[in-house]
């Protein structure tokens, strides 16, 4: 990474395609990893793998996801041939906090420390181990990530003695140009969206959205539209603070 200057790639490929995005992430880095979450990230891992087919691929299981969303999970694994590594909470952690706070402590407390537990602490784990991941994210998405990037440093899981590389083939992508992407390739997508749901996460904090409001709605719809982060993309948050 040492001939990797982030922020003149960034300049020089934010109007690139996310194919190019992706091409020279396979280009730097070998121990790269997808993130895929169940939603629309179906399509960047349908880009990926298209240009990669051994492209190593990873998924959150929080434990609180829809049902649909784990076999959709599976079926995205036998569609494209691939292992999908699942990432899940530390048994022990997990159970200390919801013996202290229930089951539904987020509605009250925020959606923070159960994010947390369930989510970015497995997450780090996994982002120690490698130099570079790749993510879905989208500038359309929500008001903490219309500054994203198409690669960064990312900020908020590098360490000093591990710097790790984010890339975000999506980010100039719009939620129009992923579903005309969808229909035209006729990949599979997550049941759920045929219900209203948009931005798909865990059961309890995901709720579908009426017509004309904005994905990021659907999530903890009991917080400030700001703040609609779990912590994965954290360091949108600290861009913007």
């Amino acid at each position: 990474m040492s001939n990797f200057d982030i922020d003149q790639l960034a300049t020089n490929y934010a109007g690139k395609s996310p194919q190019q995005i992706l091409e020279l992430a396979f280009a730097n880095f070998d121990n790269l990893w997808l993130s895929f979450s169940g939603a629309d990230d179906i399509v960047v891992l349908d880009m990926a793998w298209k240009i990669n087919p051994n492209i190593k691929v990873f998924t959150l299981d929080t434990g609180r996801l829809h049902a649909e969303t784990y076999r959709f999970l599976d079926q995205v694994r036998k569609h494209y041939g691939i292992q999908l590594e699942v990432l899940s909470p530390d048994h022990q952690q997990l159970e200390a906090y919801v013996r202290e706070k229930g089951l539904f402590d987020f509605y009250e407390s925020g959606h923070g420390e159960c994010c947390g537990v369930r989510k970015i602490a497995p997450l780090r784990r996994k982002l120690s181990t490698v130099d570079a991941w790749i993510t879905g994210q989208r500038k359309d998405q929500s008001p903490t990530r219309v500054d994203v990037p198409v690669v960064q440093l990312d900020s908020g899981f590098s360490t000093p003695e591990h710097q790790l590389v984010k890339f975000n083939p999506l980010a100039n992508y719009t939620s129009e140009d992923v579903w005309n992407y969808i229909r035209m390739l006729e990949i599979p997508y997550n049941p759920l969206h045929e219900r209203g749901f948009i931005s798909i996460g865990c059961e309890p904090c995901t709720r579908p959205v009426l017509p004309n409001q904005h994905e990021r709605e659907g999530r903890w719809w009991w917080e400030e539209a700001t703040k609609k982060e779990c912590g994965l993309h954290g360091s949108n948050l600290i861009a913007k603070s």
